[in-house]
């Protein structure tokens, strides 16, 4: 059976690609002037044009996407508190159809999946006749849907591997795709990449499962060389699931041993006293935007961990951030590098440090952050003029767009045409 194609959507280019949204004010946005890719937009749209035609679609017809969520990762419920914020959001051109992936694997049906959505959580549904993951989604058949929207967080769902599984079956992704999503993922991995392109960071280095086993005092006096307090995270891990803050060599081991029951890798920070915790999204492809910096005030002597982020009354998010205007275009600057570097695409947040003396580093980058209407990501996006349902619908055009592109590449491999 033939898949069914993407539909059309209109793109800018030429002049118009660099015209600021007429919904944001222009002090929210910067756009590179750096990006070399160029694209083009008439072939593989007038591609996809054909084929709406073909199937009797319009850019204006609703568009069918696959919303999956939940996952084998410890940030299960954080992926389903998104997707049912996005169910709930979702504008009338998008018709969203939730399929639940559970921790055991196994792919919800719809109706089960609605029910996991309302629930918050779907260890109570029966999975005895759900498919495992790779045959629930066979039987979905992803070609039938416009696009996909992967609102996996972490492991088995961000880090590369369903984007590929989707990039195999020809289907548009919302999001990064398999580069993207892994390099972003495993934080050793972007560290590194950050280094290479000369963005600024917190002094770090990596630990591995198979040194700690075999070597831990070595692997502590090395760690020593970052100062005395340290901030230790699962490479591959994110909403602060696993992290720690050691401030003695007890403290130290007992973190690594924790990072390490959620990921063969960790990375050890040093820990930057006094410092202000700043985000900026960025939204895009080829030519992304950034919003205005908002700050991560945490209410207490602790840090931004996961029940801060996801307790209401234990931190207060300012939009935007209160900072020297050269200090803000400096952020976004570096959230679109930091964004380029690692190849993202569609929706970024990028976490960043801002020191007592003016010096902002790049901490990391999240390919799909947390999404809920009350997330930052997305009060962010508002504050740039973007509303959490226009939103919704722009990721989608994001991964139609994408899609298209890789459509007009050639894969013959014979000589150029004359």
């Amino acid at each position: 059976m033939q898949p069914r194609p993407v539909i059309a959507v209109k793109v800018a280019r030429g002049r118009d690609a660099d015209r600021k949204p007429p919904h944001a004010p222009r002090s929210a946005w910067l756009t590179p002037g750096a990006r070399s890719r160029t694209v083009k937009h008439d072939v593989y749209l007038a591609q996809l044009a054909q084929h709406a035609d073909e199937f009797g679609m319009t850019s204006t017809s609703p568009r069918r996407v696959l919303l999956l969520c939940g996952g084998r990762s410890g940030e299960h419920e954080v992926s389903l508190a998104s997707a049912a914020s996005v169910l709930d959001a979702a504008p009338d051109g998008i018709r969203l159809e939730p399929r639940v992936i559970t921790r055991s694997g196994h792919l919800l049906s719809e109706d089960d999946s609605r029910s996991a959505l309302r629930a918050g959580r779907s260890d109570e549904i029966a999975t005895t006749d759900a498919p495992s993951v790779l045959a629930g989604l066979a039987q979905a058949d992803p070609a039938r849907y416009n696009a996909v929207f992967p609102l996996l967080h972490g492991p088995n769902g961000e880090d590369g591997t369903i984007q590929g599984l989707l990039a195999v079956a020809d289907v548009a992704c919302v999001g990064s795709g398999v580069l993207g999503s892994a390099a972003a993922m495993d934080k050793i991995v972007m560290k590194r990449l950050f280094a290479s392109a000369g963005l600024p960071q917190v002094d770090w280095q990596g630990v591995d499962a198979a040194d700690w086993s075999d070597e831990p005092d070595a692997v502590v006096t090395r760690l020593r060389s970052l100062g005395d307090a340290w901030f230790v995270k699962p490479a591959n891990l994110g909403s602060s699931v696993g992290i720690s803050r050691a401030d003695d060599d007890a403290g130290l081991r007992s973190a690594i041993e924790t990072a390490l029951r959620f990921d063969r890798r960790v990375v050890v920070e040093a820990v930057v006293d006094d410092r202000r915790e700043i985000e900026v999204a960025v939204l895009g492809n080829d030519r992304p935007s950034a919003s205005p910096p908002g700050e991560i005030v945490v209410l207490g002597d602790t840090f931004y961990d996961y029940e801060h982020k996801y307790t209401g009354g234990l931190a207060e998010l300012r939009i935007p951030a209160e900072l020297p205007a050269a200090t803000a275009e400096r952020m976004r600057e570096l959230a679109l590098r930091a964004f380029d570097v690692v190849d993202a695409a569609g929706l970024a947040r990028v976490d960043l440090f801002l020191r007592p003396d003016g010096r902002v580093l790049v901490n990391e980058i999240n390919t799909l952050p947390g999404f809920t209407a009350t997330s930052m990501y997305p009060r962010l996006m508002d504050a740039a003029g973007v509303p959490y349902p226009r939103l919704i619908e722009r990721l989608v055009d994001l991964a139609l767009e994408r899609h298209g592109q890789r459509a007009a590449l050639r894969v013959d491999g014979g000589p150029d045409p004359a």
